[in-house]
């Protein structure tokens, strides 16, 4: 039996899957996202195809239900690429800016005007203040268009990311809403109160009368004009967080593909900043706010592109004195550097594109483990959770499982963000994941051990010069 039905909203594709009552997924639907223009560190894609090929991933995952089923639809959850908005026509919906992507750096100016602010806007939000998130985005464009703010002011455009849009289309324009967890990542909401910060719209200097309401994560029940019920709406790493570890606040998941993630659950948030992402993974049916730690790996896909990184053995590493860093768009948390990116220790230009491929694989290894050895030091880590594309790489997998100082194991199963999103739709509790392979390293690479401890040192180098 079908018991919800839930929508991927990612940045390379658009899946929608159906969730069985053991929590299996089935009839998955996947097409690519508009192709995402990258001109002068502006990302941007058309929101309106966006739009489409949700409704038509969807529609075709409608369709695959048992017969039985169709006429009384399960409920959907929705989970969402972070940080992503639009500006759009409230009369026609229409939307008149492109959709602004997560990666977009045009906030990077209002980042520069407001470094005094930082502590305040870290303090309340529990993030750092970076062009990736929506508040600096939307500031810069208002500044630079002032006739803009006065449109939405007035009520004549509407301002949201990506799940609001959606939402408020399919709700024929009487929904303008978003999750507390989407909120969260906009350095807008104050993440103690769980509600938009006076004090933050004055520093960015946006009026919060043009925000969308804040929902809870789960239990939203709104009706769409696509004949679904729309029960749970968050943004897609919690989702995954939820879908992978349940709520068990010593494993930690360590995500690599695009970019990379390690994410566990904590008690709350400190009030004092360490440079990591603290944030609001999800507000339950109770009103129960989740919150999560995360440190991230920047871009480290587009370091691996051009170089034969499959062909890398455990035994390959640690085969030069060479140190790296493996994030072009600059280290991600909790450093934020962007000065600091693909660096290497000395030239390697005489290196072959194999050693190169093992240098970059290292520093991926070496930024995990790092992250994963300050979360244990602040509240033990039993295991962690392996999951994403590059998650495959035997070499990464057995890297990681020698340098970690727990066990680490790889999830076997797929789109753990639909899964997620599912599951808070129909109300189904998460379990610990049995579909799990436990990582061992196939030889004991001490030479790669003792380089992490002369990595370590080298970045505390490049970090206080």
């Amino acid at each position: 039996m079908i018991v919800a039905i839930a929508l991927d909203l990612g940045s390379t594709s658009i899946k929608a899957g159906l969730l069985d009552q053991h929590g299996n997924l089935s009839g998955i639907v996947s097409q690519p996202v508009p192709v995402v223009l990258g001109v002068g560190g502006r990302y941007e894609s058309d929101a309106s195809a966006y739009a489409e090929i949700s409704q038509q991933v969807l529609a075709r995952c409608v369709k695959a239900l048992p017969p039985a089923q169709a006429k009384i639809l399960p409920p959907l959850g929705l989970c969402s690429q972070r940080s992503s908005f639009v500006i759009w026509d409230r009369a026609t919906g229409t939307p008149v800016t492109p959709l602004i992507s997560w990666q977009d750096n045009r906030g990077a100016q209002s980042c520069e005007e407001l470094q005094a602010e930082e502590s305040t806007i870290t303090e309340l939000t529990g993030l750092r203040l970076t062009p990736y998130f929506f508040a600096p985005k939307l500031r810069t464009m208002l500044n630079e268009h002032p006739q803009w703010r006065e449109n939405l002011c007035s009520g004549v455009w509407m301002v949201g990311t990506l799940d609001t849009f959606l939402i408020w289309q399919w709700s024929a324009g009487d929904q303008h809403i978003t999750d507390v967890s989407m909120a969260a990542r906009t350095l807008l909401l104050d993440i103690h109160t769980q509600t938009w910060s006076t004090e933050l719209c004055r520093i960015f200097d946006i009026p919060m009368a043009i925000l969308p309401q804040i929902k809870a994560s789960v239990g939203i029940n709104i009706n769409l004009n696509n004949g679904l019920i729309l029960q749970a709406s968050l943004g897609d790493q919690t989702a995954a967080l939820f879908a992978s570890v349940g709520e068990q606040s010593n494993i930690a998941l360590v995500n690599l593909g695009t970019g990379g993630f390690v994410i566990r659950y904590v008690a709350e948030v400190p009030k004092s900043s360490t440079g990591y992402l603290y944030t609001l993974a999800y507000q339950d049916a109770q009103l129960q706010s989740h919150f999560a730690i995360e440190g991230t790996l920047n871009s480290i896909a587009a370091a691996l592109a051009s170089y034969p990184v499959a062909e890398c053995k455990l035994s390959s590493f640690a085969q030069t004195e060479t140190l790296c860093i493996a994030e072009p768009s600059g280290i991600g948390a909790p450093y934020f550097r962007r000065e600091i990116g693909l660096k290497f220790s000395q030239e390697v230009e005489a290196l072959s594109p194999e050693e190169t491929a093992c240098l970059l694989l290292e520093a991926i290894i070496f930024r995990v483990v790092r992250i994963v050895e300050e979360f244990h030091s602040a509240a033990p880590i039993s295991c962690v959770y392996l999951s994403g594309g590059l998650s495959e790489l035997s070499s990464l997998q057995q890297g990681l499982a020698l340098c970690l100082p727990c066990d680490i194991f790889r999830l076997q199963q797929h789109e753990s963000s639909l899964q997620g999103a599912a599951m808070l739709a129909t109300g189904l509790k998460s379990q610990r994941v049995t579909e799990i392979e436990k990582i061992q390293p196939a030889i004991i690479n001490q030479a790669l051990q003792q380089k992490y401890l002369r990595w370590k040192d080298w970045l505390d180098g490049l970090l206080n010069a």
